[in-house]
């Protein structure tokens, strides 16, 4: 192997080789060397797990007879037959008796004599009926240094282990036995039991097996759930996990349908989930059981072998749960019968400020250019929200750096916390400001002016394609550098509420207002954020405590002064009356709307999901990559259906030398489902597609649309519903979801005719 190749299989991440300890860069040369000695180190990786019977595998199939057994057998067979045709020409004939009876006697040779052993008791025991029925795993792996063999004390490295951990908790030049080391996350020891050769199907049990081999490892299903890295010096690092080209975008949950057998469900869904690389379990808030699969093929065979080998019950499976995403776009130019909005323009613009004044409670105020400004609820603080769509580059850059993303967040938070970060390289660094320069080629323009340097979060979940900028006057922060302030004491009022903001943007971009979908391509510009002075004492627990300790005295000592206390308090113009009621150690400003953190956190929220909802609103669906051969006979066909279901022809060329074509298309995740059939009948198998997951792209109509010209009364007609297919998607995903649908079930009561016709 090259050094490159070796350098890129020790590093996880964003990790750099030379971030290592010296310990583990010492083990790139037994990679190089991939010796064989007894002092090389033995190292193998476990690319997954696979599932086989137990009756196939070599310890429980019957052995093979050698020569000398069978010459053995042979032999007691004659000797049996010899004394049991002595015992027949030796016996007397029956005859009656004198008392008129008949003497009967059998031969003695039909009984086996004690010395001889039974002829089934050489052939091995016949392996019970349960565990025949179970299912064996067999790792999958490959040797890259050292010789395995069979009763080798081995340690199983997961694939979030980390050697840095194991040299701090165990000093240098420690040795005792592997089961008295101090417990490591994500570290195991293990005996490897059998080691077998892979021959297709069968099974061929080994003794050793040299470095440069693939071969198959029983008995690591207790240890390894995927994938993981195997190897006698725990200084080695894990090594990455497969990339599967094939992404799981399709999920389904799954049920027993009599509600006892659920134990068997679950434990037969690990044993999937162990088997099969690819798929994912989940268990979602509200208890249910997903499964997310490749795609309708994968997932057919998912729940097949869940009925047939591992869970062996009858289940109830959902119809499968399609992903979206939300975003927004730019204004459109023009409208849905491609003429510019010029003269309409006034029209649309009074039905879209009709819209927005239906959706935005009173009391928001929304200004011309979409600036939405919010207060709590308890009137401490503002917010002054704005959504910006980012351009299709930089969501593509923030999708593809989300590691990079998640490993700055982690230096973030050990920065504020006060932890060592001496293991961070200048290799790590660098990639970061090379990730930080990529945004700033993209983000140019006036209105982006200083927008990278003031990002602030990124999200959902703090790594994904959406990000928050601050651009308040009083407070800054920057994922680059660290909260910043004019003054110290205006740095630290804004920063203790800090996190609550982050949290609103959190919570708004992992659901969006049309149908609860993570948010994808916007950036949220906090233009002004202002606390009052009681939102300042708020921040402060020790005054906190202090305040309520007081008030509780005062109530103690007399009724008589409470009504003095009450008239001081207002005017202070910082505390409530409900402070009267309120228990030990909660803060004057935790009136009845609660804590003040939890009034940011919702109010930031709130301002998010209104300053997208002013904006135009699009769905963003999941695409396939299609790749489909096809004869020119059928290729009509093949594009009827791909415009059937909303797929769009990228590329079509002709293989040379024959009269086959390879078409390259997009398709939707949800318009999928039963594709690949419909492509075979309508072609009389003469196609046959290939779907793998490839990108996000943005539905173009609007879900809301309703036509405002005469031209689109025209052409779609009162309710326009009959061609949108964003409100188709967006109404699917509110009704599955439980959420409020804008659909009438009777429209004109009126006109039902309910009457049967005389005939």
């Amino acid at each position: 192997m090259t050094s490159e190749r070796v350098e890129k299989l020790m590093c996880t991440g964003s990790q750099t080789f030379e971030s290592l300890p010296l310990e583990t860069q010492a083990l790139k040369a037994a990679f190089m060397k991939c010796g064989s000695e007894d002092t090389a180190p033995v190292i193998i990786f476990v690319s997954k797990m696979f599932a086989v019977d137990a009756k196939t595998l070599p310890q429980n199939k019957p052995r093979p007879l050698t020569q000398e057994e069978i010459a053995q057998r042979r032999e007691r067979a004659r000797q049996r037959h010899a004394e049991r045709l002595a015992g027949t020409q030796g016996q007397a004939p029956q005859g009656p008796t004198q008392d008129g009876g008949t003497l009967e006697t059998g031969p003695q040779g039909d009984e086996p004599r004690g010395d001889e052993p039974d002829v089934a008791s050489i052939s091995p025991q016949p392996v019970a009926q349960e565990e025949s029925s179970q299912e064996a795993f067999i790792a999958f792996a490959r040797v890259f240094s050292g010789i395995a063999r069979r009763g080798q004390k081995i340690f199983v490295l997961g694939p979030k282990y980390s050697p840095v951990e194991f040299l701090q908790r165990v000093p240098l030049g420690f040795s005792a036995p592997l089961e008295d080391l101090p417990p490591v996350p994500h570290m195991a020891c293990c005996t490897l039991e059998n080691l077998y050769l892979l021959m297709g199907r069968e099974l061929e049990d080994l003794e050793e097996v040299p470095p440069g081999n693939v071969l198959g490892i029983g008995g690591l299903q207790d240890f390894v759930l995927k994938s993981a890295t195997l190897c006698s010096l725990p200084s080695c690092p894990p090594f990455i996990p497969l990339n599967f080209e094939a992404t799981p975008i399709v999920r389904v949950a799954v049920e027993p349908k009599h509600p006892s057998e659920m134990p068997q469900l679950v434990k037969g869904m690990k044993l999937l989930n162990q088997a099969d690389p690819c798929v994912q379990i989940l268990i979602q808030e509200t208890g249910e059981h997903v499964l997310v699969t490749a795609g309708e093929v994968h997932l057919q065979r998912c729940l097949d072998d869940l009925r047939e080998r591992f869970a062996k019950i009858h289940i109830s499976v959902s119809e499968p749960i399609i992903p979206f995403r939300e975003t927004i776009t730019k204004p459109p130019k023009v409208d849905m019968v491609n003429e510019e909005i010029g003269r309409q323009q006034k029209v649309a613009v009074i039905h879209q400020t009709k819209e927005e004044q239906s959706k935005i409670p009173e009391g928001i105020h929304v200004d011309s250019d979409g600036l939405i400004t919010i207060t709590t609820p308890n009137k401490l603080a503002t917010l002054s929200v704005r959504a910006i769509p980012l351009p299709e580059e930089v969501t593509q850059i923030l999708e593809e750096n989300s590691d990079l993303i998640r490993s700055m967040e982690l230096l973030t938070s050990s920065l504020n916390e006060g932890r060592n970060t001496q293991g961070i390289h200048q290799k790590t660094q660098e990639k970061i400001w090379d990730f930080k320069g990529k945004l700033e080629q993209h983000l140019i323009g006036r209105k982006w002016r200083n927008t990278v340097d003031q990002i602030w979060s990124f999200g959902p979940r703090k790594c994904g394609p959406n990000i928050l900028v601050s651009r308040s006057e009083d407070f800054q922060n920057s994922v680059w550098s660290g909260p910043a302030g004019k003054e110290s004491k205006e740095a630290s009022r804004f920063r203790d509420f800090g996190n609550s903001i982050v949290s609103g943007f959190q919570l708004a971009t992992l659901s969006g207002p049309m149908c609860e979908e993570p948010l994808m391509g916007v950036c949220f510009v906090l233009e002004k954020w202002e606390l009052n002075k009681c939102a300042e004492q708020g921040a402060s627990d020790k005054q906190n405590q202090k305040q309520c300790d007081l008030a509780e005295e005062g109530q103690e000592e007399g009724k008589t002064c409470h009504s003095g206390d009450e008239n001081q308090e207002q005017q202070d113009g910082c505390s409530e009356p409900f402070e009267e009621t309120s228990p030990k150690g909660e803060s004057p400003v935790t009136d009845c709307y609660g804590p003040f953190s939890g009034q940011l956190i919702a109010t930031m929220k709130e301002a998010c999901r209104y300053a997208l909802q002013v904006k135009p609103q699009r769905l963003m669906a999941a695409m396939y990559t299609c790749d489909i051969m096809a004869t020119s006979d059928v290729l009509g066909r093949v594009y009827a259906v791909l415009s059937k279901r909303e797929g769009r022809v990228l590329q079509e060329e002709m293989k040379e030398g024959t009269d086959m074509f390879i078409i390259k298309a997009v398709l939707p995740v949800a318009e999928s489902f039963g594709f690949a059939d419909e492509v075979r009948k309508r072609t009389s198998g003469l196609a046959s597609p290939q779907l793998v997951f490839s990108h996000w792209e943005v539905i173009p109509s609007d879900p809301f649309w309703v036509p405002t010209t005469e031209e689109e009364y025209l052409h779609f007609g009162e309710k326009a519903d009959s061609e949108n297919q964003a409100r188709k998607y967006m109404n699917a995903v509110r009704k599955r979801k439980g959420l409020y649908v804008e659909e009438k079930i009777v429209e004109h009561a009126e006109k039902q005719r309910t009457l049967s016709k005389n005939k």
